[in-house]
């Protein structure tokens, strides 16, 4: 159906089997983001540490996002999925 690449290890899958972290369009926030209601500049990741860990030691998230990634955001992610 529809279907994202991993910005951790490149795999392309299901949408439902990613995290999808989004930078808001109208705040410039950027949120994990369960719901697809929110609308803005989308990266997503798989749901595991390994791949988190790869998208931050090269810069993926905030690239894709074009925007500076908080670094709580990071245990967020590990720490929930």
């Amino acid at each position: 159906m529809a279907d994202r690449k991993c910005v951790g290890c490149g795999k392309i899958k299901n949408r439902e089997e990613l995290i999808k972290i989004t930078k808001e369009n109208t705040h410039g926030t950027i949120i994990i983001n369960p719901s697809n209601k929110i609308f803005g500049r989308s990266v997503y990741l798989c749901y595991n540490n390994s791949c988190i860990e790869a998208a931050y030691k090269k810069n993926k998230i905030s690239k894709a996002l074009k925007a500076s990634v908080p670094e709580d955001l990071k245990g967020k992610l590990l720490n929930e999925f």
